[in-house]
């Protein structure tokens, strides 16, 4: 079987070094495009030497030469950036594995609308263990349906643009949907001032930023004498850079569709 040749966006960023670093490790993958955005000061500049070697792939701005020579697009930039770039992949036929957080219900509308031409994964998180705290959470608000407050604790570094984290919104809404709940109906996102007594129904956010944090949420189902907490937390962005490849060999023979981490695991 060929190898995938991937085209990497935002390379030159945290997430897009260790995803480089993540395709030049894996034997039946290869790295065939990196893509910056045009005032890059790397354009131009090999690839490789973002994570300390030489791979013979030029650093580029322009989508259309970046996915003429890929199979797959890896993609954890900024919405506006992220849909520019699935344009380019539905004129080629390339797939699409979307990490970008933050798209608001229109663009996620879009994503929906490109995925009846091309296989897309869309996850906010492609941590392997992320998506079991995910699976473990819908089975906890099942049991704890009565008698126990919700809360989600998450924390980022400090150049995380957007809250509260996707990961953490998704936490939300599997617990909501176990609940019967629309996490819309029910969300509160920060508490100040008199704020009253707690409902009952309420699913709470916290958000913390600073320093180089790379990801810890935690769900927190709070009773009358006990507490349990489901946590995770990463110590390096390797974890999901390994999740975006499993998810890009689970699409390999995929004609389009629109799929998530939790068909790549098999846990639907």
């Amino acid at each position: 079987m060929s190898k995938i040749r991937f085209a990497i966006a935002g390379c030159a960023g945290r997430m897009g070094r260790t995803l480089i670093e993540a395709v030049l490790q894996a034997e039946d993958a290869v790295l065939a495009a990196a893509l910056e955005h045009p005032s890059s000061p790397l354009l131009g500049k090999d690839a490789g030497e973002l994570v300390g070697t030489h791979c013979g792939v030029p650093i580029v701005s322009d989508v259309d030469t970046a996915l003429a020579a890929a199979d797959c697009l890896i993609d954890f930039t900024r919405p506006e950036g992220t849909l520019a770039h699935l344009a380019g992949c539905r004129r080629y036929g390339v797939h699409a594995v979307i990490g970008t957080t933050g798209f608001s219900i229109e663009q996620k509308a879009m994503i929906h609308n490109a995925a009846r031409d091309i296989p897309i994964l869309f996850s906010p998180n492609m941590s392997v263990g992320v998506n079991t705290v995910f699976k473990l959470l819908e089975t906890a608000a099942r049991i704890l349906n009565q008698g126990y407050d919700v809360e989600i604790i998450e924390a980022h570094h400090r150049h995380k643009v957007d809250a509260p984290s996707g990961t953490a919104l998704r936490m939300g809404e599997v617990v909501a949907s176990a609940l019967g709940r629309e996490l819309a109906d029910c969300a509160v996102y920060g508490r100040e001032g008199h704020t009253g007594e707690r409902p009952a129904t309420q699913i709470g956010f916290a958000t913390l930023r600073g320093g180089d944090i790379v990801g810890d949420h935690t769900a927190l189902f709070a009773g009358t004498g006990e507490r349990i907490e489901i946590t995770h937390k990463a110590a390096s962005r390797m974890p999901y850079a390994q999740g975006a490849l499993r998810a890009a060999r689970f699409m390999r023979d995929k004609k389009l569709g629109l799929f998530d981490m939790q068909d790549v695991l098999g846990l639907r």
